[in-house]
């Protein structure tokens, strides 16, 4: 039988829950009653002054045509990023949960990029894919490739396509390699049996029994996408070259500072919370279909 705690008022469950609900409050719900009402207003760029002026703000986003460019931006970012560092992960979780000597350090080095900084990743990636003084950007030219990110839009966008993938395939990776883990071993060797070799017997067994751990690190990969690599963006290209590689976050920190435009800002982080929410939700709504728990 399953233990289940008792509790004989509620004083000491609200005492228990009360750590997470404040952290709660005061770090999502109140930052974001703020930047909705802020969206509503126009401010100076020291927010000591403010007038209430509606949907301007909404409005004149729209307007713009640098903020659907950050949109297609965005997309493309998120897009490679969540399919490479899912499918890097998973390869690497497959090959980790074989018997291979020394398998432990294979694991715990896997581990170690989720402990680096946003920003000092996309540093020491800068620092490496630099046109002239990089360790692999200065081979590239070398071997004849017209390889430089601070001028190239698209050189840009694969240098921050890899430096967010490897930020982020370590977390993937712990999250796959626990799933692989819980698998019975007993149903892949009855698919052995039954004659399916090992590429059939992983996508006929064991990816369908990874769907809830996939489904789970595709939600937890999209969100980390819109919002946490902002630093890497910032350390890397600070947006550029002319923009190109503008997402919507990095847009808002953009506007907000050196525009001092605070009500545009607070409007764009309104709309990208609206985004990341509908999202989820079409994920949990559709995607989670197919998952089989």
């Amino acid at each position: 039988m399953e233990k289940r705690a008792h509790f004989s008022g509620w004083t000491l469950p609200l005492l228990l829950i009360l750590p997470q609900m404040a952290i709660t409050v005061i770090f999502f719900y109140l930052p974001a009653s703020q930047a909705i009402w802020q969206s509503f207003l126009r401010e100076d760029a020291f927010g000591l002054a403010s007038e209430f002026v509606g949907l301007e703000n909404y409005a004149a986003l729209f307007e713009q045509p640098e903020y659907y460019r950050a949109m297609i931006t965005t997309v493309i970012f998120s897009t490679l990023v969540a399919f490479f560092s899912l499918a890097v992960a998973l390869l690497l979780a497959t090959q980790a949960d074989k018997n291979i000597r020394g398998g432990h350090a294979f694991k715990t080095l896997l581990i170690w990029p989720y402990a680096v900084a946003p920003a000092i990743a996309g540093v020491l990636w800068m620092f490496m894919f630099h046109p002239t003084l990089g360790t692999l950007g200065r081979p590239l030219n070398v071997m004849g490739f017209n390889w430089n990110p601070m001028l190239d839009g698209t050189d840009a966008m694969i240098l921050l396509v890899l430096s967010a993938t490897w930020k982020h395939v370590s977390y993937n990776f712990l999250f796959f390699l626990a799933g692989l883990q819980a698998i019975p071993k007993s149903v892949i060797e009855a698919g052995a049996i039954d004659g399916a070799g090992p590429v059939r017997r992983f996508w006929t067994i064991v990816f369908p029994l990874l769907s809830p751990t996939t489904f789970f690190l595709l939600v937890v990969t999209i969100v980390y996408v819109f919002f946490e690599t902002f630093g890497i963006i910032d350390a890397v290209t600070g947006g550029g070259p002319a923009g190109q590689t503008t997402t919507l976050v990095y847009k808002v920190y953009a506007d907000g500072r050196s525009g001092g435009d605070l009500g545009l800002s607070a409007a764009q982080s309104v709309i990208l919370m609206v985004i990341v929410i509908a999202l989820t939700a079409i994920q949990f709504r559709y995607v989670e279909r197919k998952v089989q728990y």
